[in-house]
Order: structure tokens, then sequence, then C-alpha cells
């Protein structure tokens, strides 16, 4: 994997750049579509393809539990199992462990869970980790960290830093002895932890920089803290970790969170609000979010964003979205995803061309300002 710093903006640490794997290129900042268990909810890759999109992230845990990494290695890896030939990122499957087991029991070995669907006890340690995805073949494979909510002491944050540093060393060093499965490499990304204590993100990153080859992720936030101890700790990783390799901020967020953060130079996200929130009714627009099944929109024969480009804004009214989602036709919920999706992508696309035009920090505190009123956004 190579990773290029094409522009930079002078105000901010905002900047623009190009990630190359073996399965694809793509320009960063980017937002990655989720597809936790080989699948984006409602939406096919002939879809993703044509939004020019580079790379979606799948998760090890569910994955492993269900059809389990071995079948998808008999069916030549993840990319050949849901037809997707561009890049595939893997979180680790720690974050679920501690987050959706019925029963966790840590050690410095690794953990014991019950799994969330059916009870069945499992093991997962650094090394199984990486084996399986090693089996899943996913470009960027995730070290495995240990994730605590928001709300620990420090002590508990500060063994959990160790514990991870621990577990990364182990994760480096197994997937170096190891041939590729496939017929491309695999690029390990190192997770910081430390919640929201400085000196414990700054330790974190410190102990983990030299496991990381061309890509850091930023883990253990959007879990509960609240936004301005987000935004602190984002800052700090701004100072401390690599600048010349990507950075990765897990699991955030909402529009405004991107951009905040593409302020202090991240260049990777993921999230499942897109998505999600569509299922559920909520929209994505320029003008902050709507829920399309409100009263409102019956008899609202306006497009969804009339700034929107995608599919549904050109040939769809809110009043026959909220139909469907009325008489619950799954048709609704694909259009809805794929709106919410093409916003995500596209506020990507116009953040990239406003750091080169050298524009973006007037642009995104105008996006900010414009957006203060919607606190959803």
């Amino acid at each position: 994997m190579k990773f290029s710093i094409i522009s930079s903006d002078i105000n901010t640490s905002a900047r623009t750049g190009k990630i190359i794997t073996d399965n694809s290129s793509f320009e960063t900042p980017v937002f990655m579509p989720i597809g936790t268990s080989g699948a984006i909810k409602t939406i096919d890759p002939a879809f993703l393809e044509e939004l020019k999109i580079g790379i979606i992230l799948a998760n090890t845990y569910h994955l492993y539990l269900r059809p389990g990494h071995e079948l998808i290695h008999q069916a030549k890896g993840l990319h050949r199992f849901m037809n997707w030939k561009k890049s595939i990122l893997t979180d680790s499957g720690g974050y679920q462990v501690f987050s959706l087991s019925r029963l966790n029991k840590i050690s410095d070995e690794g953990v014991e869970f019950q799994s969330h669907i059916d009870g069945s006890f499992h093991f997962i340690s650094p090394e199984i980790s990486i084996e399986i995805q090693r089996y899943l073949g996913s470009d960027i494979i995730m070290a495995f960290d240990e994730c605590p909510p928001a709300n620990v002491d420090e002590n508990v944050a500060s063994k959990a830093v160790d514990r991870t540093s621990k577990w990364t060393r182990i994760c480096f060093d197994h997937i170096k002895t190891k041939d590729p499965l496939y017929s491309w490499n695999q690029t390990l990304f190192p997770i910081v932890q430390g919640g929201i204590f400085p000196h414990l993100r700054k330790q974190s990153a410190d102990s983990l920089v030299e496991f990381s080859t061309c890509g850091m992720a930023i883990g253990g936030l959007a879990v509960g803290e609240n936004k301005s101890s987000m935004f602190d700790t984002i800052s700090l990783m701004d100072e401390v970790l690599p600048k010349d390799q990507p950075r990765y901020l897990m699991g955030v967020g909402r529009p405004t969170d991107l951009i905040k953060a593409i302020r202090s130079g991240v260049d990777m996200f993921d999230c499942v609000l897109p998505t999600r929130n569509a299922r559920n009714g909520q929209l994505f627009t320029s003008s902050g979010i709507i829920n399309i099944t409100n009263s409102e929109h019956k008899n609202s024969f306006e497009a969804v964003d009339n700034n929107c480009r995608c599919y549904v804004c050109k040939n769809f009214s809110r009043a026959y979205l909220r139909h469907l989602f009325n008489i619950k036709e799954v048709l609704g919920l694909r259009l809805a995803t794929i709106h919410n999706l093409t916003y995500y992508n596209d506020l990507m696309v116009t953040v990239r061309e406003q750091i080169q035009l050298g524009e973006f920090d007037k642009w995104s505190n105008s996006y900010l300002s414009s957006m203060a009123h919607h606190e959803n956004m």
C-alpha cells in the first residue's frame, strides 16, 4: 500500500491524498461505506462503482460468526465472495467483542466471549484476529485492540493502552511471518487508544508508531464521551501521528464531525449513520436532516434535496418516498440509502475540491455555520 499527499490547506491541517492498494486507488479524505457482514444493506456493488467509491469496510467479528472465514476463503476471499473488485478494510473485531457479546472474559492472551447470535462460546486472540482477516483477504487489516467504554477511569484506560500495545506487537510479528493467501498484500493499521486522557493517547501513539508501515487508526472515540473531548483528542492526534501516513478515525460520524476532523488532518472515516439512518427514514440534505416519514412530506412533490445529484433526487418526490416507508416497501430503504451514501460521498468530493482550490478553511467554516442549527448534522 502507498500513500501520497497531493495538496494541503495552509490554514488548517486538512490535506488531500491518494491511497493505492493492490486492488484499487482512491483519493482522500474518504468516507468508507460499511458492509458489516459482507453487504452494504440494500446496496449492490454496481451502485458503489457508479459513485466511484474505492474502498468499503467489513467486520471481522460478524464475518467470523457468519458465514465463517473458512467458507469465505473457499470462495477465494471476500472480494470474490461479494463481487467487490476494489479495496476492503476489515476492523479487527475487538470493538464488537467488547460491545456486542453477551459475556466476555479478557486476559493478555485474548478475549473469550459469547456470540450475540446464539450464545456459543468463542475465543479471539491477536493471532486469531489476524488469521481471520488473512482468510478474508482484506487490503487493510486492523490490529486487535482493547476498546473500553467512554466512562472508564484512568487506570482502566491505561491498562487498555498497555494491552493494545502488546497485542499490536503480536499482530505485527504474526503477519510478518506469513505469506499472502491471495495475490495481493495486506497492510496492518495499529489503533491508538487512551480514552480522553491526553498523556495516555500520546503514550499509545508513541508505542505503536514502530508497527505502522502506512497508516494508523484513532480508536475509542464516539463511544459516549462528549463532543468537545472527542475533538480535543482528534486535535492532539494531529500533533503526534505521522504526517506522511493516512489517519483513520474509526466510527465517526455525522457530516459536521467529518468536516471538523478533516480540519485536524484526518484522512479516512467510516460510520453506520448514512445507511442505518436511511433505513429509519432520516435523510441527510444540504438543509439538514429530514425525516421522510413525517406528515409534512405527504403532499410534497419536491425532491429530497434540490442541490443533490443523486438518482433519487432526480426521479422521486418526498411524497413517494414517504409512501414507500408507510407501506414498508423495501424500495424505500434502498432509495433512502442511495441518497445518504451519495450525500456523504459528494461531501468528500467537495472537501477535496476545496482543499485543492485553497478555499477549504473558508468553505468549511461556512458549512459548519450553516449546519449549526441542525444539531443532528
